[in-house]
């Protein structure tokens, strides 16, 4: 891209009006991503590099494929110190909005100097500065601060460099401990922090190109999910790119990870919602098993929420996933697939697997009943409830039902009375068992 048309790129983005207000929870997990990419080779007063606006341009396309709208190229002269500051000060703080999400990545010179206190204060290199010389630099304070005004829930800093002093603490690990739905790290505040390298590290290169940059590229397309449940957190990427990096390069070379802000995790790559699980892909039966809990429950609640049936049914995938011989589970998915998707041959599908894993659950033969019902397999789905009776004598659900099918599709009357007389008998209210009684000439049994 020429300077001329760069420039034009990052005019338009800078005087552009402040984004609109955003209420209430965006439809999908966040209002706008955006992404700020500085790189640059051909300083003015420090030593020239080779590889940053090239490794930039990478990353900008791996980001727009992710559904990034916002990204703006900053390279070169574009990345002076007032260029940086005014970005980082003034645009982004009144542009992002509170449930947008923001990456900021720098490729260039960075160094490290100390505060009054003997502290580390690392420092970003712009186009204008000297390698040696705070005065113009863009330090981890100013960042800090960045992140204190800007009013996005997620920001994300890449920093193909090796640098350190964010805080006085060292940069603690990521927890995925607490982890619920997709929607719980989306509500969470996160600032996290990914640098290439520790302090006073090299940064190595493969193939004229930075290794950090080389494997991040490969984690946002999809190496970085290692638990393959299509969800990708930028814990996971951190995760991914520092045993990668420390492994390519005999460990000479270790990227740092830390969470500046709140308990949350910049969601970078959006999976299907019935999928999603924080954590390691579970090895043991046992992990499998609680893995397999964690998204029946998942699916339970998607249906009490009168969320899309479509999102259950991908969450009970994973929990037979996981475990196979989930009886519960197939219950569920035969029911959501009956009554929700009204796809009657994949529900009884997953009834029959109810009734062998679950046998002594009378939801298996009665959902396996209603399904045959639907099927018009009439004798089929009469010995699966009378199957279900034999766990439950008293369930009134499926008395109702019974009658029905004998009234009719089986057309046997006295059965018929039968069922809507036990129905009644235990406590049922629905009016056309007792209109089918009293039009038989029989007197409705009392409750």
């Amino acid at each position: 891209m020429t300077r001329i048309v760069l420039a034009a790129c990052i005019t338009s983005f800078l005087v552009a009006g402040i984004a609109d207000a955003q209420l209430g929870r965006p439809e999908g997990l966040y209002y706008k991503s955006w992404a700020v990419i500085f790189g640059i080779n051909d300083y003015l007063l420090a030593p020239k590099l080779t590889t940053p606006v090239a490794d930039g341009k990478v990353l900008a396309e791996s980001l727009r494929k992710l559904g990034f709208e916002e990204v703006v190229e900053v390279y070169d002269k574009n990345a002076s110190s007032k260029g940086m500051h005014h970005i980082l000060k003034d645009v982004l703080p009144r542009k992002a909005g509170r449930q947008d999400r923001i990456v900021i990545f720098f490729a260039g010179h960075a160094g490290i100097t100390q505060d009054r206190n003997g502290q580390d204060l690392g420092y970003l290199v712009p186009w204008d500065a000297q390698t040696n010389n705070v005065s113009k630099a863009v330090t981890l304070d100013d960042l800090k601060e960045f992140s204190r005004r800007v009013m996005a829930k997620h920001i994300l800093f890449v920093l193909d460099t090796g640098i350190s002093g964010w805080e006085i603490t060292a940069p603690q690990q990521l927890s995925l401990e607490g982890r619920g739905t997709q929607e719980d790290e989306t509500d969470k505040r996160a600032v996290q922090v990914l640098t290439a390298a520790n302090k006073g590290e090299a940064t190595a290169q493969r193939d004229g190109q930075s290794l950090f940059l080389r494997t991040l590229a490969a984690g946002l397309q999809g190496a970085a999910d290692t638990d393959k449940n299509g969800w990708l957190l930028a814990s996971e990427l951190s995760t991914y790119i520092k045993q990668q990096v420390e492994k390519t390069t005999a460990g000479k070379q270790h990227p740092q990870m830390a969470r500046l802000d709140g308990d949350g995790d910049m969601i970078v790559i959006e999976g299907k919602k019935g999928t999603f699980r924080a954590g390691g892909e579970p090895k043991t039966d046992a992990e499998r098993i609680v893995a397999a809990k964690e998204f029946y429950d998942q699916a339970f609640t998607i249906m009490q929420q009168q969320r899309p049936p479509q999102e259950a049914l991908a969450s009970l995938n994973k929990a037979l996933e996981y475990n196979p011989a989930y009886g519960e589970a197939y219950i569920l998915k035969s029911f959501v697939l009956s009554e929700y998707l009204f796809n009657q041959d994949d529900a009884l599908i997953a009834a029959n697997q109810a009734v062998k894993y679950a046998a002594d659950n009378q939801d298996s033969h009665y959902t396996q009943g209603l399904i045959l019902q639907r099927k018009q397999q009439y004798k089929e789905a009469e010995r699966a409830m009378l199957r279900a009776l034999t766990l439950n004598p008293t369930n009134t659900d499926v008395h109702l039902s019974l009658g029905d099918l004998y009234a009719e599709d089986l057309k046997d009357q006295k059965k018929a009375l039968e069922a809507y007389t036990k129905y009644l008998g235990n406590g049922g209210t629905e009016s056309r068992a007792k209109d089918y009684i009293e039009k038989a000439g029989v007197a409705p049994a009392k409750p």
